[in-house]
């Protein structure tokens, strides 16, 4: 699960992955053609993007004649699930330590 969640969160952290990834997310199915037309960066790059999105288990691939189409795989961000939940339920302990400490110094 660690590994997972580690491999995710370094996909995502690139920009222009993170840009490809929310392009599929928003605009669905789209071959390398049309993401490299809108991305701004070479057709290689796109590539190497969507390559590191599939490890991460985070795009899926479909080869259709000559082309590939790439999409977002469902269920993507679950790994991150728990991990946000658990994020969540630490802070709001560490806030709720706070305005107890907070609330005794007010006394």
């Amino acid at each position: 699960m660690q590994q997972t969640q580690d491999l995710i969160f370094k996909a995502l952290s690139d920009p222009s992955r993170r840009a490809i990834f929310e392009r599929l997310c928003r605009d669905g199915d789209q071959t390398v053609r049309v993401l490299t037309a809108g991305s701004g960066i070479s057709q290689p790059a796109v590539s190497k993007h969507l390559g590191i999105l599939k490890r991460a288990g985070l795009v899926r691939d479909r080869p259709e004649g000559r082309q590939t189409h790439y999409s977002v795989a469902l269920d993507a961000l679950a790994p991150l699930d728990d991990w946000t939940v658990r994020m969540k339920r630490f802070w709001q302990g560490r806030f709720d330590d706070l305005d107890d400490l907070l609330r005794r110094m007010d006394q």
